[in-house]
């Protein structure tokens, strides 16, 4: 039986964002997908707010005044939700595919594309140093401006990038995934501090243990 673990105040705003690409620190808003310890940090409107502000998605200006359009009209916060969760599922599924070596569902593929597509109808072509970005206006279009910068960065690293790199956490009860920025692409887990050093633990207390029954 799948727990979802949402007692404790969602961390959305404090997640380590260590995959090394914006779409996948998305991804890694939940953790131990459809198992016992799942624990869900994306629990309403407000949540995506924060975790964009966090991410740099957003400006504070816009996480204030978007918190505050969230709290006012509880229709826009429910779409939001929804249609973040949809986004990041879509992309955790193509990526966790990615990541044992499988070609993703065309159906994720296709929705990936669409969303991006959705997005990018309400952006603007911006001026950015020597060149130009992509540019979405919270106050008009909310749920674009946040999930129009993470479909981008899901397509570029699907298109760019080397897909050998993407993988994910071998930790228990984690799943997050990363993509391997290492030299000798030898990385394991999201974070070394957490996940590789809970298997460390593990592997020793297992070899105690097996040394002990031998003996």
């Amino acid at each position: 039986m799948t727990t979802d673990r949402t007692g404790g105040p969602s961390r959305a705003s404090s997640l380590p964002l260590v995959a090394s690409e914006l779409a996948f620190d998305f991804t890694n808003t939940t953790s131990d997908r459809g198992g016992p310890s799942q624990l869900e940090h994306l629990r309403e409107g407000r949540d995506v707010v924060l975790w964009a502000r966090h991410a740099k998605v957003i400006s504070d200006s816009d996480r204030d005044a978007s918190l505050a359009a969230v709290e006012a009209d509880a229709d826009l916060a429910a779409r939001l939700l929804a249609e973040a969760l949809d986004l990041r599922d879509t992309i955790y599924r193509i990526g966790a595919a990615i990541s044992r070596r499988q070609p993703p569902a065309e159906e994720d593929r296709m929705q990936l594309a669409a969303i991006h597509a959705h997005c990018l109808a309400s952006a603007r072509l911006s001026p950015f140093g020597d060149g130009f970005v992509w540019r979405w206006d919270a106050s008009q279009t909310l749920s674009e401006a946040i999930r129009g910068p993470i479909a981008l960065s899901a397509l570029t690293v699907l298109t760019q990038q080397n897909l050998a790199r993407i993988k994910q956490c071998e930790g228990d009860h984690c799943g997050w995934l990363f993509f391997d920025t290492t030299k000798n692409r030898l990385r394991r887990w999201c974070e070394m501090s957490v996940c590789g050093n809970r298997a460390k633990v593990r592997a020793f207390r297992q070899r105690h243990f097996e040394a002990k029954t031998v003996s």
